[in-house]
């Protein structure tokens, strides 16, 4: 922290006009939430290659570098800001495309008073914008035997562009033909420990001395891929999901009774009898914390493998055909230099030089009316459009 005089309040929004404006400072921009300011802008302190985050605390007349948490913005040609909801700060990008030109700051959001709290510092959080939203993912869970593996790849080979796997982190050594990335993701365990600490997992645990676990990352580029990620995880790991942010479908398979599922783990043949023994006491106890948890939204029970099949299509919405992809989103550049403006859950973005021969792409309108999400993953349901298309939508409605 460092100390500034009393009147240095009022110079620095002087300086900064509270970031609608991408040239004042050398590129620096600042937003006020309560009685902080925020000046975003130039290199950050611990690397070259993100965009720096100061506070100044209006109270106390003291600087503030905080820990900056998430994917961090990389330094561009020029942003604006705009505070939303006073728990995050919008950033757009000038000159960028509509697959980049939105990022988020978060100050005060769920996720960065946890870190606070668990770091005892300052703290606040990037999250990058994406257009659209998700399916919801989903957790299927159930014991050891009860045939999950087997109804969750006839998922996959019916509606093999529609569903898709978060790859998992060890900090297991690769074992013969695994690929880094495929198989799973291997990261030392201080690497692991210290994303974990920093709330970038979903779910971990130990095993057997290593640790396994599923990153908010490893969803997040399901999703971006356009497909429902799958989780196949434990009753605990499904319970440490439902206590995050992330909104899934939490689905429990149950065998038909604990003497069936006995005989199939014993027609496996590929456990000894003490592994068998210590199967159907877990599966025993998970079966009744699935039960009675409240974790989990469905149960299915895999009595005839075929008819509860069946039952997770229909709990899942599908009829048995393929669903048609969805189309992508439309390309829009946005301009080098542009003002900001907000109405509502409208943020205009205007042009500084107008382009006579394109007055269609002159003004664009961000709609961040359905956001969901945010760090330490992507935060969704942008939605952008030139001005002349948001003005035909309304003359439909008036119609």
């Amino acid at each position: 922290m460092g100390e500034a005089p009393a009147f240095f309040g009022d110079e620095l929004q002087k300086a900064y006009p509270n970031g609608f404006d991408l040239k004042s400072k050398g590129g620096e921009t600042s937003i006020v939430v309560g009685n902080r300011t925020y000046v975003i802008g130039g290199a950050c302190e611990e690397s070259a290659l993100s965009i720096g985050v100061r506070i100044f605390d209006q109270t106390s007349g003291e600087w503030i570098n905080p820990i900056v948490l998430g994917t961090k913005l990389k330094p561009c040609k020029g942003h604006s800001a705009v505070l939303l909801s006073g728990d995050r700060i919008l950033i757009i990008k000038s000159g960028s495309n509509s697959d980049d030109f939105a990022w988020f700051l978060e100050v005060d959001t769920q996720y960065v008073r946890q870190q606070k709290k668990i770091l005892g510092t300052e703290v606040v959080a990037w999250s990058k914008g994406v257009r659209g939203s998700a399916e919801k993912p989903v957790v299927i869970s159930g014991p050891s035997g009860v045939g999950k593996g087997t109804l969750i790849s006839m998922l996959m080979k019916e509606y093999p562009s529609m569903f898709g796997f978060s790859v998992s982190h060890t900090t297991r050594a690769p074992r013969a033909m695994e690929k880094d990335g495929v198989h799973y993701h291997f990261i030392e365990r201080s690497a692991m420990e210290k994303e974990i600490e920093d709330g970038k997992f979903l779910e971990f645990a130990s095993v057997h001395g290593n640790l396994y676990g599923t990153s908010v990352e490893a969803v997040e580029v399901v999703a971006d891929a356009g497909k429902i990620c799958i989780l196949d995880i434990d009753v605990q790991g499904a319970r440490s999901v439902r206590a995050s942010s992330l909104e899934a479908l939490f689905i429990f398979v149950c065998p038909p009774s604990m003497e069936e599922l006995e005989k199939r783990l014993r027609a496996r043949g590929t456990e000894t009898e003490e592994q068998v023994l210590k199967r159907l006491r877990n599966a025993k106890a998970e079966i009744e914390q699935g039960q009675s948890s409240g974790i989990f939204d469905h149960m299915l029970y895999n009595d005839n493998l075929e008819d509860c099949y069946k039952s997770l299509k229909e709990l899942l919405g599908l009829d048995g055909s393929v669903p048609a992809p969805k189309s992508s989103s439309k390309v829009v550049d946005l301009p080098m230099d542009h003002f900001v403006s907000k109405v509502d859950n409208k943020i205009i973005i205007s042009s500084r030089i107008p382009e006579p021969e394109k007055t269609s792409t002159n003004m664009f309108v961000l709609d961040v009316s359905s956001l969901k999400g945010g760090a330490p993953g992507r935060t969704r349901g942008l939605n952008i459009y030139t001005l002349d298309s948001f003005l035909d939508g309304l003359a439909g409605i008036t119609q």
